[in-house]
């Protein structure tokens, strides 16, 4: 007997018009919708928001000066620079590539900023931006030699690693290996020093939960316009408003302290330019068609060459600004700089704040959230008088629970035929 399948109502959007799938309409539908993606493995920032409260409740019950306003702005100020770091880590995991050289490059451009600003005494904005170009400048040889020799981005960062480490004792020898910076410069004041005032927090933060709602309702338009589903404004706004008050809240929390740090606005500037980028620009969906598929993408016309430049010159370009910024925070540049757990830190923070290691998932957020877990541990057990290994192994542990639960998403998207 051959049985037809229900069809669709009339209306029904064209990437829901397959009898399989259901259309999700209102609040109701929006939450079905999501438990039904979390099934089919589809994560998103779940697990690490949800990761990210737990550490929290533990270490404050553990230490209640944890949450302090004090603690917290210097959580805040800590996380900037390897969040920095961070997020050009992000743009080549999308691509499905690695740059394991950022802490050697972050510390190279310290060392340029440092020896331009004060061992020749340029003016501090053209140091910067000197350090700034030599990081895109390296990202760029990292691209020449990945697209023309095909070698692997694993051995070209890994080498770039030994290289620049090599190259940043060079460049700092004849100044004993460390340049002071002037405490009273801007550089450092920025770091350390400056903070918005209380009023500008909140209006920042009443603009970014209205932007995302304008942006969101955008968005949602324009797949309507082109008869796709998208998600409904009641759900679009419920979502502005979560957001608004969980950026009020910790608004709220840091002005009980010094308040908003000058760094850790500028970081966070930079997260929402790195969104919009990937999220709303032609650019950013060639990123993620490369990270998921760069046959199906050279075979669509993108020029996954250019993709791959591009990702690589932000990944080190991204690495010397936050080196720059380290080396403002601790007022020296030196041969330590960049070294370390600098590494570890910035490719873990990705990873964890949901970078997949293959390629075509994640976004910008994942350097936020990412920096969040991993500083919020070491802060933690810093404040509990715990050894710096047991930070090592803590944080071991945090990152292959990320790469597993990665993995294992990542099975259950192609086992349900959405990967």
């Amino acid at each position: 007997m051959n049985r037809s399948a229900p069809r669709q109502p009339a209306g029904t959007p064209s990437d829901l018009i397959d009898e399989r799938l259901t259309a999700q309409v209102g609040l109701t539908g929006h939450w079905r919708g999501f438990a039904n993606r979390i099934r089919r493995g589809d994560l998103g920032s779940l697990p690490v928001v949800a990761g990210l409260v737990i550490i929290f409740c533990v270490m404050f019950v553990l230490n209640d000066n944890f949450l302090s306003a004090r603690n917290l702005v210097n959580l805040t100020l800590q996380a900037s620079t390897t969040g920095v770091i961070a997020l050009g880590v992000v743009f080549v995991l999308l691509v499905g590539q690695i740059d394991l050289s950022v802490g050697s490059v972050s510390g190279v451009a310290a060392s340029v900023t440092a020896i331009f600003y004060v061992g020749l005494g340029l003016p501090l904005a053209l140091a910067v931006l000197g350090a700034t170009l030599t990081g895109c400048l390296i990202g760029g040889f990292y691209s020449l030699i990945f697209n023309r020799f095909g070698v692997p981005s694993f051995v070209i960062s890994l080498a770039g690693l030994l290289g620049f480490q090599g190259l940043q004792l060079y460049v700092l020898s004849p100044y004993g290996r460390a340049v002071n910076l002037p405490f009273d410069s801007f550089l450092v004041q920025f770091a350390s020093g400056l903070f918005l005032p209380a009023w500008l927090s909140y209006l920042l933060v009443v603009a970014a939960a209205l932007g995302y709602f304008l942006t969101g309702f955008a968005r949602a338009r324009e797949r309507r316009a082109a008869n796709l589903s998208a998600a409904g404004t009641p759900a679009i706004v419920v979502r502005a408003v979560l957001l608004g008050v969980g950026l009020a809240i910790g608004a709220v929390l840091l002005n009980q302290g010094r308040g908003v740090g000058y760094m850790f606005a500028f970081f966070i500037a930079l997260v929402l330019i790195g969104h919009y980028a990937l999220t709303r620009t032609r650019w950013g969906r060639s990123v993620y068609a490369v990270g998921g598929n760069v046959e199906a993408a050279r075979r669509a016309g993108i020029k996954v060459k250019a993709v791959y430049r591009s990702c690589f010159v932000l990944c080190s370009g991204l690495a010397a600004v936050g080196g720059v910024l380290a080396a403002a925070r601790l007022t020296s540049a030196s041969a330590t700089t960049g070294t370390g757990d600098v590494n570890l830190n910035a490719i873990a923070a990705a990873v964890i704040g949901g970078c997949s290691l293959f390629g075509g998932r994640g976004g910008a957020f994942a350097a936020l959230l990412g920096v969040a877990v991993i500083q919020s541990i070491s802060n933690g057990l810093v404040l509990l008088n715990l050894d710096s290994s047991i930070r090592f192994m803590v944080t071991g542990v945090v990152l292959l629970i990320a790469v597993i639960l990665d993995s294992v998403a990542r099975r259950s998207r192609s086992s349900h035929g959405v990967a």
